[in-house]
């Protein structure tokens, strides 16, 4: 709350901005902020101004907001169920994956704190700690794998120390600062996205078009495979159809008596086979000689250059 302001002042201030937000952005991430400070959060609204809004509050002061103004914009309503715990909204008109990026960017390292959850995991590479013999009963408790080397210890093998999800012990947080390992990054986490009424994961914004050519192209071959398995025309499977139907006109018509204009070339064939081989062979042989000519294009500067120091050295 604002010094100064009155807490009826204040909440009738925050409405008016929730609201004015809601109405002037199509699109929000919804972000937790667990373990974020106010010095990295003040650096993420310099970051994103201009491009986003961030908005912080009480969930229960989101959620009074949101069902007063649900009566014009019902699709506000599917917000409800995601205001839980430590989260903020950040407003954008612009394009999701770049405003993404950029929460992203505004991460800062921090060391393993006893009791916390870890949310990544933690390998120690093998190394020399620096530390002196008197410490390995320290590794030992931990299961780590060390040796003496020129009277310091040194970590044999690397080690899974900490897994995803797991609580931070109080040995694994001594020994990762002695270290002078901070292994955990922390800033804004995107959970969901809001865009325009619908609701979906950030993975989604990992979807190139590149993959949703290939996911369509897939999709129209198995309608292909499964029209022509049941023999049920669609639009997917006609040009199959139509090609099958060609190749069995044109083998019919290899065994009779009957010709037409595109059926042609394959009787010839048929009837001398040596043309197809002369067909085929013809471009392999047009474009050996332009070939070898590159090749003997490129040597040939290679020789006079040679000769041309050979010349020089014994004049």
């Amino acid at each position: 709350m604002v010094r100064g302001v009155d807490k009826a002042t204040w909440k009738s201030n925050y409405f008016i901005k929730f609201i004015r937000l809601l109405d002037e952005y199509p699109k929000c991430f919804i972000v937790g902020a667990d373990n974020v400070r106010s010095k990295q959060m003040q650096n993420i609204r310099i970051a994103l101004r201009g491009s986003a809004e961030v908005l912080m509050g009480k969930n229960t002061m989101m959620r009074k907001a949101i069902r007063g103004h649900i009566e014009n914009n019902p699709a506000l309503e599917k917000l409800l169920p995601y205001l839980k715990g430590n989260i903020g909204l950040v407003f954008t008109k612009e394009d999701l994956p770049a405003i993404r990026d950029m929460i992203n960017l505004n991460r800062t390292k921090a060391p393993a704190r006893a009791g916390a959850i870890a949310p990544c995991d933690v390998k120690v590479p093998a190394q020399n700690t620096g530390l002196g013999p008197e410490k390995t009963s320290f590794f030992q408790a931990l299961a780590i794998p060390t040796k003496i080397s020129r009277g310091t210890i040194e970590i044999i093998n690397d080690v899974h120390l900490i897994k995803v999800g797991n609580k931070v012990g109080a040995s694994e947080a001594t020994l990762l600062n002695m270290l002078k390992i901070s292994p955990f990054s922390y800033g804004l986490e995107i959970s969901n996205i809001y865009d325009s009424g619908s609701i979906f994961s950030p993975h989604i914004l990992d979807i190139s078009d590149d993959d949703i050519r290939c996911m369509f192209l897939a999709a129209v071959a198995n309608v292909a495979a499964v029209s022509l398995q049941i023999g049920y025309p669609t639009c997917a499977s006609v040009p199959h159809s139509i090609a099958n139907a060609f190749k069995n006109v044109l083998s019919v018509t290899a065994e009779v008596d009957y010709t037409f204009p595109e059926a042609e070339q394959m009787k010839a064939f048929l009837a001398d086979p040596s043309a197809f081989v002369a067909a085929v062979a013809a471009p392999v042989a047009a474009a050996t000689p332009a070939a070898a000519a590159a090749v003997e294009k490129k040597v040939e500067p290679e020789s006079d250059s040679e000769e041309d120091m050979g010349l020089g050295l014994f004049d």
